[in-house]
């Protein structure tokens, strides 16, 4: 998370346009001004996450100069809209959540709870996804992903789960989650499972 914030230290927006008062002619973004304000959250995973916005982000863009609505402020609306109390999504995320709370406490919109769960790797420490060109899920034997996504996880399930019915499955991770190995961890890797697969 340190060397994250490092990275993101460099890209503050330096203000150029704060203070102006006329909109520009030409395509432009729109930022949002941040203030001094401090965000505070408990991560249900990660713990105490503590921002300082306006030092680590600065002003940050809301609508984009190609006129399409930044994630940042689209999810926020879309939460709301979807009176969504609970999220749980990858660590690569975490970074974009303060933002997302200032957003909230602006607007005067509830915060929901924040779990940011560990994102899966490949034996490079890519992210699977299309763009790393990862190999799509067996969705002919749901169980066996379930099962592998359980091992990534670090639940260790049972070897006799290993041929159960998904519901069999899912009743054990309720019955038997353990968040506490993937506490302060931001991937999970899947080369294990690959080799013993």
């Amino acid at each position: 998370m340190e060397q994250a914030r490092e990275n993101t230290l460099s890209d503050v927006y330096p203000g150029l346009c704060r203070h102006l008062n006329t909109v520009p002619a030409g395509p432009h973004a729109l930022r949002i001004k941040t203030d001094q304000r401090i965000i505070r959250f408990q991560d249900e995973l990660q713990g105490l996450i503590v921002h300082d916005l306006a030092a680590q982000d600065g002003d940050f863009i809301i609508k984009r100069k190609d006129d399409i609505i930044a994630y940042q402020f689209a999810v926020v609306i879309d939460d709301e809209l979807q009176q969504v109390n609970h999220i749980v999504r990858g660590f690569d995320l975490l970074e974009a959540t303060p933002k997302q709370i200032y957003l909230q406490q602006v607007l005067g919109l509830a915060t929901p709870h924040y779990m940011h769960v560990p994102v899966i790797v490949d034996e490079h420490g890519f992210k699977l996804s299309k763009q790393t060109q990862a190999t799509a899920v067996d969705l002919a034997a749901p169980g066996r992903v379930i099962f592998e996504l359980l091992v990534l996880l670090r639940q260790h399930p049972p070897l006799e789960l290993k041929q159960a019915s998904i519901n069999e499955l899912l009743d054990w991770a309720i019955a038997h989650w353990q968040p506490e190995p993937l506490q302060n961890k931001s991937a999970v890797s899947c080369a294990s499972t690959q080799q013993s697969g």
